[in-house]
């Protein structure tokens, strides 16, 4: 779910500064194999992480639902689309926090502090949507919540990161296992979330959520003193005579982000399109900051000139993607048949489908990639059957279209989720790892955002779209869809030869 929605793909690993402190053996546990044969403190990252993907995906689950729900029936009956865009929102400012989650630990307090201070935050976010009635507890549980996932998510593969020597042979089967953990999190969230909510009500399921969260946090603060001490460095800190001055931008913003909510310029059904615009403006603007920066050469802005195609594909597969948290929520309340021997399955048991093809389907991929070697196809290449495999999964939906209530058989929707993950594994890891290869020296954590702010963009537009959905006529909106991501995919595969010839040697 990834990075974003979907399996989430684990970022990849940024190793310890470089300077004058060095690891011992000792801090990077290379002789403990107590872990499944890794190293022991890898179980309390993988312990939290795993509490937090079962509370933010036990939590979204079921949140839309919750929003669109009448009051009679315990939701807060906004409108169906406003809430969807809400949803989409909400997904992108957790991947745009990623950034602040990543520049707290680079400058002022270290991955490790910045993860456990990101847990105590959606724990208390998780408690305002159980505990806060009304739209007073959704606004303060979705900002808590969105603000610590991204704190939480750009921090914890960092941690593991510092777990080994950059040649422990047993790094990738580390992050393997840490991978594991997210998605078991993932499966196991909305199928506790779903019950609690079906049988005694949303609050119940946003408080198992809170609770999840609180174990992984009561785990992980035994266990965060044996990590070892690159996890709490500060790789650049910021000059103390310069925090006063960073406090105030802080502060001012939130005061111009609350005065826009107070005059009615944000409003909860512009939500997304804010987002969106937000998001792509970060996005321009880190675009020309590394591009025209002194301190990188031809070669180095050639490939970023070539991660510009990949961005933009990335963005139309996110937008298509998250709206398993957006249309397929609606579609699986309204459409889908989830009638079992006479029992009905909660709505949110249908985002616990994807993790489990995650989980089998990765490792198939990782051999076949293996296997290949050089013969894989290219990144290009994987970017292109990615999104057009996504765009079919979205055609697929056209077998059902426009049916009664409850006419989509439950197979249909499997079948059409394994088609979305086998996507998801053409493009998911393979940008992320994309990103940091054709990053110029100076700007990798950049490049990387970049990669964040193209899943960010993705899902707000997600968000978006959503308000376009129309259950009475589907045709159109899965047809249009479908269609433009395979036409994304089609034009970068014709456009292999000069992208790869942008990416100047990598492949």
């Amino acid at each position: 779910m990834s990075g974003t929605g979907g399996g989430q793909t684990p970022q990849i690993p940024v190793g310890p500064p470089t300077g004058s402190y060095r690891k011992s053996e000792d801090e990077v546990g290379d002789h403990d194999t107590r872990f499944f044969g890794q190293p022991f403190a890898l179980a309390h990252v993988f312990g939290v992480e795993m509490w937090e993907r079962f509370s933010f995906y036990g939590m979204q689950g079921i949140l839309l639902i919750y929003m669109y729900y009448a009051v009679s029936e315990g939701g807060l009956g906004i409108d169906q689309s406003v809430a969807a865009g809400i949803v989409g929102a909400y997904g992108g400012t957790v991947y745009l926090s990623t950034i602040l989650g990543a520049w707290l630990a680079d400058r002022l307090l270290g991955s490790e502090r910045v993860l456990f201070y990101s847990a105590i935050v959606i724990m208390a976010g998780h408690i305002a949507l159980a505990l806060l009635p009304g739209l007073v507890g959704l606004a303060a549980g979705l900002v808590l919540v969105a603000v610590g996932s991204g704190g939480l998510k750009a921090n914890a593969t960092s941690v593991v990161g510092t777990l080994y020597a950059p040649d422990d042979v047993r790094r990738d089967a580390g992050f393997s296992l840490f991978y594991l953990g997210i998605n078991l999190g993932a499966f196991f969230g909305p199928i506790v979330t779903g019950a609690l909510q079906s049988s005694i009500g949303f609050h119940w399921g946003f408080g198992a959520a809170a609770v999840g969260m609180a174990l992984g946090l009561i785990q992980y603060s035994f266990g965060r003193k044996a990590l070892p001490a690159a996890s709490r460095v500060v790789p650049n800190p910021l000059p103390k005579n310069r925090r006063l001055l960073f406090a105030g931008i802080a502060v001012a913003g939130v005061v111009v982000l609350a005065l826009l909510v107070l005059v009615g310029l944000i409003r909860a059904d512009n939500l997304a399109i804010i987002v969106i615009i937000v998001t792509l403006g970060a996005a321009i603007a880190y675009f020309a900051v590394i591009l025209t920066s002194k301190r990188i050469d031809a070669t180095d802005r050639s490939r970023v000139f070539g991660f510009i195609p990949l961005f933009i594909v990335n963005v139309g597969f996110w937008s298509l993607y998250q709206q398993q948290f957006t249309v397929l929520t609606i579609y699986s309340d309204e459409r889908l048949n989830r009638s079992i021997f006479g029992w009905e399955m909660p709505v949110s048991w249908v985002n616990s489908i994807n993790p489990i093809f995650v989980i089998i389907l990765s490792g198939v991929f990782a051999a076949i990639w293996t296997k290949l070697g050089r013969r894989q196809p290219t990144t290009p290449v994987k970017f292109a059957i990615g999104v057009v495999v996504m765009g079919l999964a979205f055609l697929m939906f056209l077998l059902f279209a426009n049916g009664a209530p409850n006419s989509t058989p439950l197979l249909g929707i499997v079948g059409i989720l394994l088609v979305f993950t086998i996507a998801e594994l053409f493009i998911s890891p393979v940008g992320l790892s994309a990103s940091t290869k054709l990053a110029p020296k100076n700007f990798r954590t950049q490049m990387v955002a970049l990669y964040f702010l193209s899943v960010a963009l993705g899902t707000s537009i997600a968000g978006a779209l959503a308000g376009y959905y129309d259950p009475t006529n589907e045709v159109p909106y899965f047809t249009i869809l479908g269609l433009i991501a395979i036409a994304l995919g089609v034009a970068l595969f014709f456009g292999v030869k000069p992208v790869l010839k942008l990416m100047a040697g990598v492949r």
